[in-house]
């Protein structure tokens, strides 16, 4: 940090790219290069040339592809998360394919993923976005770093309650999160019992990524998870996850709730975005909604919960100590839209305590 004449010029945030493209690596540098607030220190070809650099110029934040030759992405991340924590964002194809490898990189350490450019998805939206994970990641203590490191080979412990303790009820629970939120939304799946109420997640992910996403956390889950598709029935003990690029609402017939997918314009810089499916929740549920933000960057989802809680909706927010990155919590909070704040350990039994 800089002090001249009494103005305070913050540090450029440190970027390494490691991609064996070299469009992919040129399109990176010169799109963060647009940027005041972020200086690309330099693009390796592979993990042995990232090593090489990082221990020279020590980036605080890596952009890392995960198919490459010598070294994979994915042998190269759990190495750094054992020895060399950092801040890591995948950065990887649209294939179905690269969404279960990006998916497993996620499970290794890594903070966020991201798309790279295609026919359906701009250099634009890519920068846009890209921009704003950088940024959010860089805000990571190293604090969070060392504990996302550590949970790489833990497993949380499931609490999940008895059925005998939850009763049949027509609420719905909505859930958002973003940068940090796929454990975080695992951790609350995976303790629901089978008899738990329709459950709804807005989870800031590229297309293909959350279909690999909630396929593995049904496998994972007492619940059955899935990716939501159109005109979707929310039945209890089933959460639906938002599909990658498309916006996901919910509608009301009689005492039927089900879902709908639209590709409107970018909310809060994300689509799907949590704003869009708290606001059809709290239209359409109201007081029969439990309404749940955690981890991530930036205010979507705030305003959605503030008209939820307006509509007699409960609303959660985890807290900052349990946050990778207290973003989105804290502008719910700040903005009065919050019933409860809690840590991540006590979501899922929060939300059963008010249903």
């Amino acid at each position: 940090m800089i002090h001249r004449m009494g103005v305070i010029n913050i540090d450029p945030i440190k970027v390494l790219i490691v991609d064996d493209s070299a469009m992919v690596r040129k399109v990176l540098t010169e799109e963060l290069g647009k940027d005041p607030q972020i200086r690309v220190i330099g693009a390796a070809t592979d993990p042995y040339m990232a090593r090489e650099m990082m221990l020279q110029q020590k980036p605080d934040v890596l952009l890392l592809d995960v198919e490459m030759p010598r070294m994979d992405g994915l042998t190269f991340l759990r190495k750094l998360m054992k020895y060399f924590p950092v801040r890591v964002i995948v950065v990887s194809s649209l294939a179905e394919s690269g969404g279960e490898v990006a998916l497993k990189a996620l499970e290794y350490g890594a903070l966020e993923v991201l798309a790279k450019p295609s026919a359906s998805y701009s250099v634009k939206d890519m920068r846009e976005q890209l921009l704003e994970k950088i940024k959010a990641v860089a805000k990571v203590s190293a604090y969070q770093l060392k504990r996302q490191a550590e949970k790489v080979a833990q497993t949380s412990p499931r609490n999940v309650p008895k059925l005998s303790l939850l009763r049949t009820t027509n609420k719905i629970v909505a859930i958002g999160a973003s940068t940090g939120g796929t454990e975080a939304v695992r951790e609350v799946l995976c303790r629901m019992p089978t008899n738990a109420p329709p459950i709804v997640v807005v989870q800031h992910m590229p297309e293909h990524f959350t279909k690999s996403f909630a396929q593995r956390l049904n496998e994972n889950c007492a619940i059955q998870v899935k990716e939501a598709e159109q005109n979707e029935i929310l039945a209890p003990g089933k959460a639906l996850i938002a599909p990658g690029n498309r916006h996901l609402e919910i509608r009301r017939s009689g005492a039927v709730y089900y879902t709908v997918l639209t590709d409107g314009p970018l909310v809060h810089h994300q689509r799907p975005a949590v704003d869009v499916l708290f606001d059809s929740v709290a239209n359409y549920a109201g007081k029969n909604a439990v309404g749940v933000i955690m981890t991530g960057m930036g205010r979507d989802g705030a305003a959605g919960m503030l008209k939820m809680m307006q509509e007699g909706a409960v609303t959660i927010a985890q807290d900052e100590k349990s946050c990778i990155v207290f973003g989105m919590p804290k502008e719910a909070i700040e903005l009065g839209g919050v019933k409860k704040v809690t840590s991540l350990n006590n979501i899922a039994e929060s939300i059963l305590s008010f249903l």
